[in-house]
């Protein structure tokens, strides 16, 4: 699957968005080493602090079909504003990805590529709380 494929699979996505508070859709599409997509959209709740951010969901899809090495994800929103995950979302990326995962972001008629590096320098890892 090329860029802009991983792109539009996250931008069709946003269409399942449940967004009634925020009206901010966001998809995304995340690619396992083997080629296999997995997508999420946000989902928000009255209750903000439960709400799911569309890189976890598609993360979760992955993890529970025993997928664990990606090597990259594309994060769109409706207005093309070039959406990076949040800080929590690449806490959970880095959890699985190392810091040379690619992280790609929609900008409309154009397209960034970040690595989790860049976005998340000096991570939390498992060595830390050993």
């Amino acid at each position: 699957m090329d860029v802009e494929d991983l792109i539009q699979a996250a931008r069709e996505i946003q269409a399942e968005a449940h967004v009634p508070y925020s009206e901010y859709r966001v998809g995304a599409a995340l690619q396992t080493v083997d080629g296999t997509v997995f997508t999420g959209c946000n989902i928000e709740n009255a209750n903000y602090s439960n709400s799911l951010h569309a890189e976890e969901v598609a993360l979760s899809q992955a993890i529970a079909t025993g997928h664990r090495d990606f090597s990259r994800i594309a994060v769109s929103s409706n207005r093309r504003d070039g959406v990076t995950p949040c800080g929590m979302c690449r806490q959970t990326l880095a959890e699985f990805c190392d810091e040379e995962f690619a992280v790609i972001t929609d900008h409309g008629d154009d397209w960034r590529e970040y690595t989790l590096g860049e976005l998340l320098p000096n991570t939390i890892t498992q060595e830390h709380l050993g």
